[in-house]
């Protein structure tokens, strides 16, 4: 016989297991109770957020920017590589204003040559005397010396200058009266100054050893920038000085 519990009686309140009460049965995940799925990343990795170039973030000297023309210089920024076309005409203007100049220096040597030898003809034997004319001779001959020497002098000075033109230029200001007039600049690649006096030189060197090559070497020298499939068209010169044409 059964009674109902106590109200009063603080044990009658328990519900002791196997002793008429029904259990609920606990709750174990996997058995028909829906569980939460955890989110997971994709692929099971997490993923890497790559920023955004040119937004702030630091770059290392050279990086291209998106194959589109541009180029990441130490202290310079993003700036625009030239082009071949933009090279090709600074270098014609450089080679007019190269060419004016020796043919000026050319034209005054022949000129004094052919006055020269008009003074020569002067000295004739039926004009002067035996001794008279020998003296003309030798004076004329001395002078003609002097000549050919001062027009060797004057080849190499023209040599000399046609060095230092493209060398000191793009080495101490980095660039020459036609990249300037093109808006062009040599720069290093690493930190964007002039190249200086070392770098200018081994730029400079490079393609006139090619031209001993029949002239074949120097224009593989300049066509070089055709090859370089970093987008940086930097020729084998620009290579080996560490250095790239840029915009301004």
């Amino acid at each position: 016989m059964s009674y109902p519990p106590d109200p009063n009686n603080p044990y009658g309140q328990q519900q002791q297991p196997g002793y008429g009460y029904p259990q609920q049965p606990p709750q174990q995940p996997g058995y028909g109770y829906p569980q939460q799925a955890p989110q997971q990343p994709d692929y099971g990795y997490p993923q890497q957020q790559v920023p955004p170039q040119g937004y702030g973030y630091p770059q290392a000297a050279g990086t291209i920017q998106a194959n589109n023309g541009y180029i990441n210089i130490g202290y310079l920024g993003t700036v625009q590589v030239a082009t071949m076309g933009q090279r090709f005409l600074a270098r014609l203007l450089d080679g007019l204003i190269v060419g004016v100049i020796i043919g000026i220096a050319m034209f005054a040597g022949l000129a004094g040559a052919v006055g020269l030898s008009k003074n020569i003809d002067d000295c004739n034997s039926y004009t002067y005397p035996s001794s008279a004319y020998t003296d003309c001779v030798n004076q004329q001959s001395q002078a003609a010396g002097g000549i050919v020497a001062g027009f060797f002098t004057l080849i190499a000075v023209l040599a000399a200058f046609n060095l230092l033109y493209e060398w000191l230029m793009v080495g101490v200001k980095g660039a020459t009266f036609g990249k300037m007039a093109l808006g062009l600049r040599v720069v290093k690649e690493s930190d964007g100054q002039v190249p200086g006096v070392g770098g200018g030189f081994i730029r400079f060197i490079i393609p006139q050893v090619g031209y001993f090559l029949c002239g074949i070497g120097m224009l593989l020298v300049y066509l070089s920038p055709f090859f370089d499939n970093s987008g940086k068209l930097q020729g084998w010169h620009d290579r080996a000085a560490g250095t790239v044409v840029i915009k301004k």
